[in-house]
């Protein structure tokens, strides 16, 4: 058994001009990316355009395809003819303008360590990307925050995307990794004042996300969102596979949050694909105990089973613990040895003092903060000076953002280094497709015209355009393709030998 399976996350983030609270979102959002697409990697050449031609968003995995003004495309992702900004990078992730927000995805991965690699990349690209925006002449400093709530009603998203068999029911997903999903909070939360979308009541809860969760099941993402999103859009051989879009879920910046968040999500649907649920953890009311979960941070809060049985958060999460670990067995290879071990130790310490972890996890370093504040200053919740430092914990700046400041200390665990992180901002993952699609733009940015999660578009002069599918997200790697890139100076030979029948 093994933790690994392609996986991926898109993050949002939180955007504001110092001293302009009217400035349009989508403007900005736009000078960010753009900024960033001035590096030298970048900006020699062409820019490859986003390839919408495959993308499915209204085609539901309960087997319909909704018609309509649900969800349009043209109109909701950055697109150049928009004049929206949109950038392929030799990573092989994607940063542009979707909504109101600069979003980074990363490329595709195999495992949550290198989850949280280029995720973390990310992070650095956006704190980059406001630096040359800072610098460049008419725009002045904009601010981004990894985070997930204005506190005023809105909230962006932090996405993970997990590849699976096409052949598990959809109803085994919802039955089995709902109740997952609902207490997982409890390690990978990113901690937020205010109770409710509009943070009307000053308390500290969990999550910044749980309040914005209105049904179990659905296809949104933006309104009425669900606990389980039904978007079947595989970016892949679709008779195979089915990628599973979460978009439950904080944005982290500890590490070890992120690679549990992953991790222990790619254990579960791994159990789910294999039938090992024994179908004894349903909740009453996932909804409604989402949020009561996420407003305890004492996480004493008693959730109801449809079985009449009533737990906490860290007694059901143990309950999953116990079946991946018999799941598992002496077959755990050690990437998912080394998430089952992490998991069983942040619970163990949760049940005894959550401030345990908070050089650990997010929402107790947050709430670490935040009651050291408050018996200094004897402030209240609703202080606006804890408003202020709870939005500084997320800001992106190393010099400004408080959890980069406790990293600086010595008061955050992590996991990798900061130049391997820096190396991950254009190097692409070795074991994925994203080698190939970040290669290409790297060694023939002036022939790359587009590219998607699943192909690459080439103009090498021929009559037509060339498209190179690439619908097995594990081909294309530095083993089948590395050798190619070493000897082939131009696209053209890349593409005479590899669409040589």
């Amino acid at each position: 058994m093994t933790v690994r399976r392609i996986m991926g996350t898109e993050i949002e983030y939180g955007i504001s001009v110092p001293g302009q609270p009217g400035a349009n979102p989508m403007v900005t959002s736009s000078q960010i990316v753009n900024a960033y697409a001035a590096r030298p990697e970048l900006s020699k050449g062409g820019r490859a355009r986003w390839d919408y031609e495959e993308e499915t968003p209204l085609r539901d995995a309960r087997g319909f395809t909704y018609t309509g003004a649900l969800y349009d495309p043209a109109e909701n992702l950055a697109d150049e003819d928009s004049g929206l900004a949109n950038v392929i990078l030799t990573n092989g992730a994607r940063l542009y303008v979707d909504h109101a927000h600069p979003e980074y995805s990363t490329p595709e991965v195999t495992n949550p360590r290198e989850i949280v690699l280029f995720d973390k990349a990310g992070e650095m690209t956006m704190a980059e990307a406001a630096l040359r925006a800072a610098h460049t002449p008419g725009i002045g400093p904009i601010n981004l925050y990894k985070n997930n709530t204005d506190n005023k009603g809105a909230s962006y998203g932090a996405h993970e995307n997990f590849l699976m068999s096409r052949q598990t029911p959809f109803a085994d997903i919802v039955a089995h990794f709902t109740p997952f999903l609902v207490t997982r909070q409890i390690f990978c939360g990113a901690g937020r004042i205010g109770i409710g979308q509009d943070a009307s009541e000053h308390r500290f809860q969990i999550s910044q996300r749980a309040d914005f969760f209105e049904v179990e099941v659905g296809l949104e993402t933006t309104l009425k969102r669900p606990i389980i999103n039904t978007r079947d859009e595989p970016h892949a051989d679709a008779e195979r596979y089915r990628r599973l879009h979460v978009i439950i879920g904080d944005a982290n910046l500890a590490e070890h949050a992120t690679f549990l968040k992953v991790g222990t999500a790619s254990i579960v649907l791994s159990m789910i694909e294999s039938g090992a649920f024994d179908g004894t953890l349903g909740i009453a009311e996932p909804v409604a105990e989402l949020r009561a979960v996420s407003h305890d941070p004492t996480l004493r809060h008693k959730i109801e089973l449809r079985n009449g049985k009533r737990l906490t958060a860290i007694e059901l999460q143990q309950s999953i613990l116990e079946q991946a670990e018999a799941y598992c067995g002496a077959d755990a290879d050690p990437d998912t040895r080394e998430v089952l071990d992490l998991w069983a130790y942040v619970l163990d310490a949760l049940a005894r003092d959550p401030m345990e972890l908070a050089d650990m996890l997010d929402w107790p370093a947050k709430l670490s903060l935040l009651d050291r504040y408050r018996e200094r200053e004897n402030l209240g919740w609703g202080a606006a000076k804890l408003q202020a430092i709870d939005l500084q914990y997320h800001d992106v700046r190393p010099e400004k953002g408080l959890y980069h400041r406790l990293v600086a200390r010595g008061k955050m665990k992590r996991l990798l280094t900061d130049t391997e992180i820096i190396d991950a901002m254009t190097e692409p993952p070795s074991d994925t497709r994203a080698f190939f699609r970040g290669r290409c733009l790297a060694r023939y940015p002036s022939e790359v015209v587009a590219a998607s999660w699943d192909s690459v578009i080439f103009d090498v002069g021929a009559d037509s355009l060339v498209r190179v599918p690439m619908m097995e997200p594990e081909k294309g790697t530095k083993a089948h393709v590395g050798e190619l890139f070493e000897r082939c100076e131009a696209a053209k030979d890349l593409l005479d030998i590899i669409t040589a029948d």
